[in-house]
């Protein structure tokens, strides 16, 4: 099988198709859903340019788009919060918890004009064994998407940890250059040789099964993680370590820049065991930040029209063929 043709990493129309077919059309995992845990928390994030919040209110969450149904302004700032009635900063239109519209102010006279034709548009929105995803239109049942993660983290006490800290990082790549690194190990040896020295690098297996790619090595001691990576589609990611996991979600800022929203989760958040929890998530981000070069290098050369699509890895690179195969899926 051969990789995807470079114009699916560099054309603003593909992204824009991706963002309509895969982004608008699947759950997207938000992060730990222990952040909204008293009524009138919010977070509010993009899922590829597009607008968002999740609160929880009087009668348990909701979600809704950032958007203010009169001229389309941000109604919240990106980040978490906490509010009890939702003011948009432009022009002072208010609504309540539940998405309908209470007060506009300033007005004028206007016969036709009903504030419950202007309520918020809301979205959809599951929480999963701790873990809080939406869907601005799902074509997908929740169950459906999630695939084999589930039966995979069966036995994991994944709800069990505590949330700790989460990291954002950017890049200049495309969502998709990103993915397909992080869905084999093939690049291991080359650029992240302190891991490569960490693990049984000839025992790594990457399995493509039903929604995910699993991708396992034993590790060798003084290693954080315990061996198994796990992406999932479409853009959301788990890596278990001692006594704790990360999970990430791969958003498009736009067709040539990546945004990594790394969430990190621990079974021990004693005052104790504070510099070891630092450390595991700065090992964690040192390899994470290992990758950027190379996939902004593959952007440029991508772009340049220099490169034609090379074949993949029947042993490494299943993990690579099964993405790709579920993106020209999306197309079709």
């Amino acid at each position: 099988m051969r990789n995807l043709d470079p114009v699916n990493y560099v054309s603003p129309a593909i992204h824009s198709e991706d963002v309509q077919r895969i982004f608008s059309a699947t759950w997207q995992l938000i992060g730990p859903a222990s952040r909204l845990a008293t009524r009138g928390d919010y977070i509010a994030v993009e899922i590829a340019g597009q607008k968002i919040f999740v609160m929880h209110t009087r009668d348990g969450l909701r979600a809704f788009r950032n958007v203010c149904r009169h001229r389309g302004a941000r109604l919240l700032p990106e980040g978490t919060g906490r509010c009890n009635t939702i003011r948009c900063p432009y022009h002072q239109w208010v609504w309540g918890e539940d998405g309908s519209l209470l007060n506009v102010p300033f007005w004028g006279d206007d016969a036709e004009f009903e504030l419950s034709d202007w309520a918020l548009d809301q979205i959809e929105w599951r929480v999963w064994r701790g873990l809080l995803f939406v869907a601005i239109a799902p074509e997908t049942a929740f169950d459906d998407q999630l695939g084999d993660i589930i039966a995979e983290l069966e036995g994991e006490p994944i709800e069990d940890y505590t949330w700790v800290h989460e990291e954002r990082l950017v890049f200049d790549a495309n969502w998709k250059i990103y993915t397909d690194n992080f869905v084999e190990g093939y690049h291991i040896p080359g650029i992240h040789p302190a891991f490569h020295r960490a693990i049984e690098f000839e025992a790594f297996e990457t399995t493509a099964l039903d929604g995910m790619v699993r991708m396992t090595a034993p590790p060798r001691d003084g290693l954080f993680y315990r061996g198994k990576w796990m992406w999932m589609w479409p853009n959301w990611t788990l890596s278990l370590f001692n006594g704790g996991m990360n999970t990430s979600r791969i958003n498009p800022v736009d067709h040539q820049r990546t945004e990594l929203i790394y969430n990190f989760y621990f079974a021990d958040t004693s005052d104790a065991a504070a510099e070891a929890r630092a450390q595991t998530i700065e090992g964690n981000l040192q390899v994470i930040r290992e990758d950027f070069e190379v996939c902004l290098e593959t952007q440029k050369n991508y772009a340049s029209g220099g490169y034609r699509a090379g074949p993949l890895s029947p042993r490494h690179e299943q993990g690579v063929a099964y993405f790709q195969e579920r993106l020209r899926a999306s197309r079709a």
